[in-house]
């Protein structure tokens, strides 16, 4: 008698480092994988076990085997309440990066204030629990075996096999409404253990033909997915993989739209999705202020200027390179597309909003925008990037309020280690002086609304007006929270008619951190 045991998150094709293989001791492998190099599968079917990595925990290692007697079958499981945690045996922080053209970028504390990024949205767990996200993360035997047929490129009926069977069908519903601008990211990501980011960027490159208009090697597009959903720091409130997925979601919308439908190229899509992607790909959960005044390594790498996002295209590229994904094609052509791929992240700087904004505004005055010209539409990408990226206040309210909350939660907590270090608290990131009314008002008043209303002018579709319809009914929701948004003062001016007097600093500050 066989039984099937959870497991935490195991990418099946994720390589073993050499030190591990070197160690004393038997590793096996599951059966359910030929993906470590056996010559026939059928020499694994009398093997059990597998290797995980637990996405909490970047360091441990969980090894489970199952032996063989010669009358009964034994299983040893180490499961995460009491497992075997080879501390530092593999880290992320030694990534192939330096291997690609750019420095090594270290991952954790910053000698100045002693800040690990990889803990500092964490939240302690009870001794003797196990944390709520690893149960929610557990994967089954299943799973395994759905996701490895997939990747042997075993024929299937099912257009999605790489989802658990118990929730296929709820979530494959989902993707045959993937278009809908009320898709609950949320629910998606529950019913996908976590993993949406994956599933979703799969579905989406597959529904497009790209997989096999690009001869994408599907063993290396799921570990170049995998290993980017892992690279966000899930332990962020706000910036992690479930804003990337949600950022990929709107993204595809706004590709649908008829002017864009009828214009992108195939190359314009695959850059478009790949970069909603990874636009915040390892993103600390801090702005950028927060980097320089402490005198982060990233900083001084590059020198002050858009540092987060040279900091995410670097990364893309770096797991582009790691995993081999575009290798088959010319080198001029691989390099290009990580040029793009840059050009897309780096337009997501909001300090630089002023000037796409005032370009996208010359060019819809004008009238001049061709889209049969390569620059025009690389540069709409890049503008429905910026949409996607702060979009979340045009979503539904029941959306959009889930997302204003886990935003203003990382503004907070960031103040809160400012104040701890004695450090100057940035803007909008102090919690006694701000309230999450506020800051939204401010935000959606000065950054969405002026940018919306442009892309509403350029693709006037019933998603525009939708859009609008969202952001003008949340932002009257948000200033019926707030007492003083609404008050008059003694010369009849409100809040929000004071705050404008520096819009700039309030709102760029904000944008900053979302983008």
């Amino acid at each position: 008698m066989e039984l099937c045991y959870q497991l935490p998150v195991l990418p099946l094709d994720r390589p073993v480092p050499k030190h591990v293989l070197s160690r004393r001791g038997a590793i096996s492998f599951s059966s359910s994988s030929s993906l470590f190099g056996a010559p026939d599968p059928r020499q694994l079917s009398q093997r059990r076990g597998a290797i995980s990595y637990d996405s909490s925990d970047q360091t441990a290692l969980y090894i489970r085997m199952l032996a063989v007697t010669n009358k009964i079958k034994t299983s040893f499981v180490f499961t995460p309440g009491a497992c075997v945690i080879f501390k530092q045996l593999f880290s992320r922080d030694v990534r192939v990066r330096s291997q690609v053209g750019f420095e090594p970028e270290r991952r954790g504390s910053h000698p100045y204030l002693g800040v690990d990024f990889r803990t500092l949205h964490s939240r302690a767990e009870s001794a003797g629990s196990i944390p709520a996200r690893r149960i929610q993360r557990l994967y089954s035997f299943q799973r395994h075996m759905l996701s490895s047929r997939l990747l042997r490129g075993t024929p299937h009926l099912n257009s999605l096999h790489i989802l658990d069977e118990d929730y296929c069908g709820q979530a494959r519903c989902m993707l045959d409404k993937v278009g809908s601008w009320n898709f609950d990211i949320f629910r998606f990501d529950r019913l996908t253990n976590g993993n949406s980011l994956v599933f979703l960027t799969f579905h989406l490159l597959n529904q497009y033909g790209l997989i096999e208009l690009f001869q994408l090697d599907m063993v290396k597009l799921r570990r170049f997915l995998v290993l980017v959903q892992e690279d966000y720091h899930n332990q962020n409130p706000y910036h992690n993989a479930v804003h990337a997925a949600d950022v990929t979601q709107a993204m595809y919308s706004y590709l649908k739209e008829p002017k864009l439908a009828q214009s992108l190229t195939s190359c314009d899509i695959l850059l478009g999705l790949l970069a909603a992607a990874t636009h915040d790909l390892d993103h600390p959960g801090v702005n950028q202020p927060f980097l320089i005044k402490t005198n982060h390594y990233l900083a001084a790498l590059y020198r002050n200027t858009s540092v987060l996002e040279n900091h995410h295209w670097r990364s893309a590229v770096g797991l582009l390179r790691e995993t081999e994904l575009f290798s088959h094609l010319p080198v001029e052509d691989s390099l290009n597309m990580e040029r793009q791929l840059g050009s897309l992240i780096l337009a997501t700087d909001i300090s630089r909003q002023n000037d796409y904004l005032s370009r996208f505004r010359s060019h819809l005055d004008e009238n001049n925008l061709c889209l049969g010209n390569a620059s025009h539409r690389h540069f709409i990408l890049q503008m429905a990037l910026k949409c996607a990226d702060i979009c979340n206040p045009c979503r539904p309210w029941e959306l959009s309020k889930q997302w204003s909350e886990k935003v203003t939660e990382e503004f907070f907590h960031q103040g809160d280690i400012e104040k701890k270090h004695k450090l100057e608290v940035s803007p909008l990131c102090d919690s006694e002086a701000n309230t999450i009314a506020s800051v939204q008002i401010g935000f959606m008043t000065y950054v969405v609304e002026p940018l919306f209303a442009e892309w509403a002018r350029f693709s006037d579709t019933r998603l525009s007006q939708t859009m609008l319809g969202h952001l003008g009914l949340n932002k009257a929701s948000w200033s019926a929270m707030e007492p003083e948004a609404s008050g008059s003062s003694e010369d009849g001016e409100s809040e929000p008619a004071r705050a404008t007097e520096q819009p700039s600093s309030r709102s760029l500050s904000q944008g900053s951190q979302e983008s």
